[in-house]
């Protein structure tokens, strides 16, 4: 039986902890574009060469600043993030949860997983609220200017961080301890410890695992949106996902009120497994 009880709240980014894409909050005004040119330039890219759309952005936002003069070192991007919107109350809510979490004797643990960039993630005002930022990065040259990307990850590539955090793996490199047997008992945060926040369908993959492996997955939609409303009761409907909620992360939220019910609801069946196990 695990010591001490953690559960683990992994979260996409854009679309469910901020409105819209982070590109489109400095970056792409940066380089002389409107969100509707960059992105269509980042589709056409894609559907031109039958390529990642993960891929074709990363080597557009480097095309695109070069063209522009920009130099993209990680402070750059860090500025950018700096600049990233959040939904309703984001910057609290992990002090919250965690107050929460530490007043029911459960460590509450965050994580990102997303298809943005980890540097911007991390210029963002509540990075230092994560455990690990799993997300798209470039790689560096020796004047600390991006010079190609060295993670890239798609809707698919974002199951295989929900299986490092399930054994405690931080590294995004590591492919070899991820994939070796581990007894159920011996995995550090086990799926039914786990909640997945998303907003689409590009975060059905780990919605799905979450939820079929004994987790929970909440839809985040943002209410102002018709058509996110929409996605996020399509995907209820589909059984995708446990609860949908609407992107509004206070203290009187729905939001509040359903993290606190699941935590309660994994504490409750750890303590009966305590007591399944006393002799």
């Amino acid at each position: 039986m695990r010591k001490q009880l953690i559960v683990a709240l992994v979260y996409d980014f854009d679309g469910t902890l901020s409105p819209g894409n982070m590109q489109e909050f400095g970056f792409i005004q940066a380089i002389g574009k409107t969100p509707e040119e960059f992105w269509k330039m980042s589709d056409q890219i894609a559907k031109g060469q039958d390529a990642s759309n993960i891929l074709a952005y990363m080597k557009l936002m480097f095309d695109e600043a070069r063209k522009a003069g920009i130099k993209l070192r990680r402070d750059d991007f860090r500025k950018f993030g700096e600049q990233i919107e959040l939904f309703q109350g984001v910057r609290e809510w992990f002090k919250l949860i965690n107050s929460y979490g530490k007043s029911h004797g459960v460590r509450i643990e965050h994580y990102i997983n997303s298809s943005g960039l980890a540097e911007m993630i991390e210029g963002s005002p509540i990075a230092r609220e994560f455990k690990r930022i799993f997300a798209c990065s470039f790689l560096y040259n020796d004047k600390g200017e991006a010079e190609w990307p060295g993670v890239a990850v798609d809707y698919t590539a974002k199951t295989q961080f929900l299986f490092k955090i399930n054994k405690g793996i931080l590294s995004i490199r590591d492919n070899k301890r991820v994939n070796e047997s581990q007894l159920e008992e011996n995995k550090r945060i086990p799926f039914p410890s786990m909640i997945y926040f998303g907003d689409g369908d590009t975060d059905v993959p780990c919605m799905k695992i979450v939820k079929m492996f004994g987790g929970n997955s909440i839809a985040v939609f943002d209410p102002r949106v018709d058509s996110k409303r929409h996605t996020a009761r399509k995907l209820l409907r589909q059984e995708r996902v446990n609860f949908i909620c609407p992107a509004d992360y206070s203290k009187d939220s729905r939001m509040y009120k359903v993290v606190c019910a699941i935590i309660d609801k994994i504490k409750a069946e750890y303590e009966l497994q305590k007591l399944a196990e006393r002799k």
